[in-house]
């Protein structure tokens, strides 16, 4: 494994345009000449030991801000299914009136509003039978997320569902479902409803509880700041990985561990509460993410 991981470092190197080969002689360096020197490791190798199962993590020290469009992504084709099938997927978005606020930022009509990632990291995780899983995400995320999803595994961390029918709209979590009238599942799932604390089994039910995932357009990737300013914060906790069996990832501060299925798994934090009839009604609105904007319709 460590092999593979420093392996993975001289090919980075190579791609760089970076001669591996030193062209003078070495000198030793003072230790006030070396103090004088202020800088961050374009890459960070960590080996993480684990309950039978080592980790390696290959983080690059960059932060990147984008605006990225995919018009259809299969992922995990097997077994007359797909664990990841979206259309019109979006990173970022584009405002859609002058004044428009993200983030404390105030943006005009036609300006981008950028996805926000800062150090890119690639784990891989190898057991007794060789390699277990892989991972790639970032220490650092937070910005929109818009797309039309028909199967999903993974989970939605931190999305709340406003139920207007209480008295003062009871905000619950939320779960994903196999499908309407099915039970809930984190393996291909189709729908989005309420998680009802407590209940022996929950269930979709279809323009009460739950909505295909085609109705939730576009969500919000980040964290609760504390501070009710409509900010959003960075999270770690963004990833999509790729295991040969159930397993656990690490948080990025080891502190917990994030249990994840069979196959791919993509970890989406959300800072965003829905209105439940919004939800199982016209759904939740698109933000805008191509210069030609069409609200709500497919491109």
């Amino acid at each position: 494994m460590t092999k593979l991981a420093y392996g993975c470092a001289a090919l980075a190197t190579l791609l760089l345009g970076i001669s591996p080969v030193a062209q003078a002689e070495l000198e030793p360096i003072s230790d006030n000449r070396m103090g004088e020197v202020t800088g961050q490791a374009f890459m960070n190798i960590e080996n993480i030991p684990g309950n039978g199962v080592d980790y390696t993590r290959m983080t690059l020290g960059i932060d990147v801000e984008t605006r990225v469009n995919i018009d259809d992504i299969q992922v995990g084709q097997i077994d007359g299914g797909t664990d990841f099938s979206a259309q019109h997927l979006a990173l970022g978005h584009i405002a859609r009136n002058d004044g428009e606020t993200f983030n404390r930022v105030t943006y005009n009509e036609g300006e981008a509003i950028p996805f926000e990632a800062r150090k890119p990291y690639i784990e891989l995780a190898e057991d007794s039978a060789g390699l277990k899983g892989f991972r790639m995400g970032f220490a650092e995320a937070r910005g929109s997320v818009s797309s039309h999803t028909e199967s999903f595994s993974g989970a939605l961390p931190g999305l709340k569902i406003r139920d207007d029918r209480v008295e003062n709209g009871g905000v619950y979590d939320t779960t994903l479902y196999a499908g309407a009238g099915e039970t809930e599942t984190n393996y291909r799932a189709t729908h989005v409803g309420l998680k009802i604390e407590g209940a022996e089994s929950n269930s979709c039910a279809v323009d009460l509880t739950c909505a295909a995932l085609t109705n939730l357009r576009s969500v919000i990737v980040g964290e609760d700041t504390g501070v009710d300013d409509g900010s959003v914060a960075f999270t770690d906790a963004f990833f999509i990985g790729f295991q040969r069996e159930d397993m656990g990832w690490q948080t990025l501060d080891g502190a917990t561990t994030i249990n994840v299925g069979k196959g791919v798994f993509i970890n989406l934090p959300t800072n965003m509460t829905v209105d439940l009839s919004k939800l199982t009604g016209a759904g939740i609105d698109r933000y805008r993410t191509h210069q030609v904007d069409k609200g709500n319709d497919l491109f």
